[in-house]
């Protein structure tokens, strides 16, 4: 299974909900903290301008929010991205 990074923030319940779909699907995740200003703006950088949390990403492919991660379930295409 590929590494998957989600930055979080504490008070997000979108974060909160991309987690509990991760957790549900049995797939480990680092979460990083982007309250850190620092954090935050390599977050930025490397989400395409994207500011909001969570990013999410599997591998070096970026998802996107968890609308887009919920999205690529309903699909069927999430499974497959986290496993190849």
């Amino acid at each position: 299974m590929k590494k998957v990074e989600i930055y979080t923030t504490q008070w997000c319940p979108y974060c909160h909900a991309a987690k509990s779909l991760l957790d549900e699907k049995g797939v480990n995740y680092d979460e990083v903290d982007a309250d850190d200003p620092d954090v935050r703006m390599a977050m930025v950088q490397r989400a395409n301008g994207r500011r909001t949390v969570p990013q999410i990403f599997v591998g070096e492919t970026h998802v996107g929010g968890y609308d887009d991660m919920a999205a690529l379930d309903r699909r069927g295409q999430l499974d497959p991205l986290l496993a190849n």
